[in-house]
């Protein structure tokens, strides 16, 4: 994918979003989701076009939630004991020097138990969205949340599982997931093009 393509899907996006009966990026009414899937090589290229995209739907009256994933991890991770971080940090180095499968699997072993399931990385999720779309019940359809920085679930969480938790937790307010991956078939998608490819997914998927 090119930055060329990355803004054909945002393009594409934004002409849903603006339906003239209401956000059109999907045609469930009670299950407004969408992925937007991007070579992880532009990221950059994403950022600088969803960038665009929030100023301008926000120009027109918009109110556009953007998540990071990295940061609502960091967070997690922070909340710990003291030495928490420190301590994962040096039995992963300790181990990476021999083993650096083990290393690996050491951090997926601590870090994926803090952000999986219902009340994980979804649920911090759901309090964001939930929160901006109490503070304006009349605007849902035109509200955006858009959650980026996605990659840093890998290989810890997979996004289907995210989405699947977020489900009925959103108050119906528009949601776009950013996927550095790889569209493999109609509706497969290898997370960070690494991953066997998951067909796990019901929203609409921007290409």
């Amino acid at each position: 994918m090119s930055a060329t393509s990355v803004a054909l899907s945002i393009a594409a996006l934004k002409k849903d979003l603006l339906n003239a009966d209401g956000p059109a990026i999907t045609t469930m009414r009670n299950y407004r989701f969408a992925i937007v899937q991007y070579a992880p090589e532009d990221e950059y290229s994403m950022r600088r076009e969803v960038s665009g995209l929030s100023r301008e739907l926000e120009v027109g009256g918009w109110r556009v939630l953007s998540i990071d994933l990295q940061k609502l991890i960091l967070d997690r991770l922070r909340v710990q004991e003291d030495d928490f971080v420190a301590r994962v940090i040096e039995r992963e180095r300790g181990l990476h020097k021999k083993h650096p499968e083990r290393a690996m699997q050491h951090l997926k072993n601590v870090i994926t138990p803090l952000i999986e399931g219902p009340d994980g990385i979804a649920a911090d999720c759901a309090r964001l969205i939930q929160e901006m779309s109490g503070r304006y019940p009349d605007d849902i359809d035109r509200t955006l949340a858009l959650i980026g920085r996605t990659g840093a679930l890998y290989p810890f969480l997979r996004t289907s599982s995210l989405l699947r938790h977020l489900d009925g937790h959103t108050g119906n307010v528009p949601v776009v997931l950013l996927y550095p991956g790889e569209r493999r078939g109609p509706s497969g998608l290898s997370f960070m093009g690494m991953l066997e490819p998951d067909h796990d997914y019901r929203p609409r998927i921007y290409s």
